[in-house]
């Protein structure tokens, strides 16, 4: 019989998210593994020969957990420019009267893991600014106390092993992909040679990293994830997350997350369980959560539509999507808006056709074609439960190269009519898949949309312009996201110069422990979380003479840390 770490490694295993008390599933099920997070949620790990194929769609939407996608681009050549960190204000409160360094505060980076050995995370005396890492993927060292996989190594480990001739031997945590190491080297990077060569925007404050897994490949199956494009599961993440919290509560010392991963599954309101969960963070005292809006708005990946009142003739709405060459498969999701109800229909390139079908709560069917290889899954719910919304998602296998139409149509009488369509980011596709007819709003991707965290957009400093590919609000049902746009074009890191919204949550995350610094270690506002800082931050934000704030693109405005503080004193 396999452990629990075992399990929670295995193949063999689906992993759930569930908010049942573990007790009933405990009288299931005798060996159950699972894992707590704060009494909120259980991860439980069952044998994949007591359940049905993950393609049946066994488990509600809302267990499943979702995967997540790195969003960066780059690298290019480039030397050190601190101008992203000037326009956002934080080198002028870096320096005296306010001296914010992030001193005092803890800044958890959750991503592909860290280069520890990198001099942008250590000391003037040499000494590590890491006060742990939690590598999830590697198992050959003790897991974190409450945790039961992943190998743990402290601040004692990571000085032992930068005085050694071979650091690996003692510490082996890698940084193999660097989004990681590039996302805390923005966020929490140290003045290196007096910040000539490289500076953080906290560049006092200490890190603790969590090294992701990569998903199980039943996940990446399911998903139809391309070979070797890293990818990471709800419930990790989740974990990653509840690590963090404790780790600073056993120091006592005020946090900040930073999260420069997404995903296009979802509601795209914040209903999923790793944003619920980092609302329950973020609303903590000495807390708060930085998350980066993804880089979807250029890619065609959002269709909406919309139904007039009255009643609906049998026609519809046709939603044409366009499969390139090489396309292996994509998962395609229609949110319909209550009271309506929505049914779709298939017709692919070479003219066959899937009739519109009705579906219960965890009813699936797959369809095949006489003259494609194509294979399609339709599953859908009238009430998806973490939402309360109608939900089909469509499993789409080795599609023909060419238009796909998928007719939306509605069943009774209309009363509010809308709906929207999500395909997957683009990292997750093998080959271009796109709405002919496209929308680039509520293009942001989860978990962004979540409430109370801090959610950034990305922009251009060298003049002030929206990055194109940055994911662009509101949320589905009209609620302000993002909070602000921060520097996320040609940001240096050790790389060089990269894009992304990945850089701009990792900016505002160095500059939200500046603030952090400046409230709760000095003193001056001990109970300070994050929806408290991310207004101080919306009210300090730059805006350009001649656009309507809150937008779209920008929120409210551009992050500036200088603005932030006059507005305290009411300049």
């Amino acid at each position: 019989m396999a452990d629990c770490r075992e399990k929670i490694l295995s193949n063999d295993y689906y992993d759930v998210i569930t908010d049942y008390p573990i007790r009933m599933l405990a009288e299931m099920n005798r060996e159950l593994c699972y894992a707590n997070i704060e009494n909120l949620y259980n991860v439980v790990y069952f044998s994949r020969m007591d359940v049905l194929s993950a393609d049946s769609y066994f488990f509600e939407y809302r267990s499943v957990p979702k995967l997540y996608g790195l969003m960066q681009d780059g690298p290019i050549e480039g030397g050190f420019d601190p101008n992203s960190l000037i326009v956002s204000g934080i080198t002028q409160i870096q320096r005296e009267p306010l001296a914010l360094t992030g001193r005092g505060c803890v800044i958890a980076v959750i991503d592909t893991g860290i280069d520890y050995t990198n001099p942008m995370f250590r000391n003037e005396d040499g000494s590590s600014r890491i006060l742990a890492i939690w590598d999830q993927s590697l198992q050959t060292g003790t897991p974190p106390a409450g945790f039961q996989y992943g190998s743990e190594y402290t601040r004692e480990e990571i000085d032992r092993a930068l005085q050694s001739q071979n650091p690996y031997s003692i510490v082996p945590s890698r940084d193999e992909n660097g989004h990681g190491t590039a996302m805390a080297g923005v966020a929490a990077g140290s003045r290196v040679r007096g910040g000539l060569s490289y500076l953080g925007a906290a560049p006092e404050a200490d890190i603790v990293v969590i090294k992701l897994k990569e998903c199980k490949q039943y996940f990446r199956d399911f998903y139809i994830i391309p070979p070797g494009v890293p990818a990471y599961q709800e419930n990790d993440i989740m974990l990653a997350v509840q690590y963090a919290d404790t780790f600073a509560d056993a120091f006592r010392r005020p946090l900040v997350i930073c999260l420069g991963l997404g995903t296009n599954s979802g509601d795209h309101t914040g209903s999923s369980a790793l944003s619920r969960y980092l609302e329950f963070i973020a609303v903590k005292r000495s807390r708060a959560v930085v998350v980066g809006g993804g880089n979807e708005g250029n890619s065609k990946h959002h269709f909406q539509g919309g139904f007039n009142g009255g009643f609906q003739g049998p026609n519809g709405i046709p939603v044409e999507i366009r499969a390139e060459q090489g396309a292996q498969g994509f998962l395609l999701e229609l949110w319909g808006s209550v009271p309506d109800v929505f049914t779709i229909s298939v017709r692919s390139p070479g003219g066959e056709t899937i009739p519109p079908l009705r579906l219960g709560i965890t009813d699936s069917i797959t369809y095949g074609f006489v003259y494609e290889r194509t294979q399609i899954t339709v599953a859908g719910t009238l009430v998806e439960p973490a939402s309360g919304e109608e939900l089909i998602q469509l499993r789409v296998q080795d599609p023909t190269p060419g238009i796909w139409t998928f007719q939306v149509e509605t069943s009774g009488e209309i009363h509010n009519g809308e709906f929207h369509m999500w395909l997957p980011i683009s990292q997750f596709l093998s080959a271009p898949v796109y709405f002919l007819e496209s929308t680039p709003y509520i293009t942001l991707t989860e978990p962004a949309m979540a409430m109370d965290v801090i959610s950034v957009s990305a922009y251009d400093a060298a003049n002030n312009s929206f990055y194109i590919e940055s994911g662009r609000g509101f949320s589905r049902t009209g609620a302000i996201r993002p909070d602000f746009a921060a520097p996320g074009v040609d940001v240096f890191t050790f790389r060089g110069k990269e894009s992304g919204t990945s850089l701009s949550a990792a900016i505002t995350a160095g500059a939200t422990a500046q603030f952090m610094q400046w409230a709760v270690v000095e003193g001056n506002n001990a109970l300070a979380e994050s929806r408290e800082i991310k207004n101080y931050l919306i009210r300090g934000a730059s805006r350009s003479s001649g656009i309507v704030y809150p937008n779209r693109e920008f929120g409210y405005g551009r992050l500036n840390m200088v603005g932030a503080f006059d507005a305290l004193i009411g300049v």
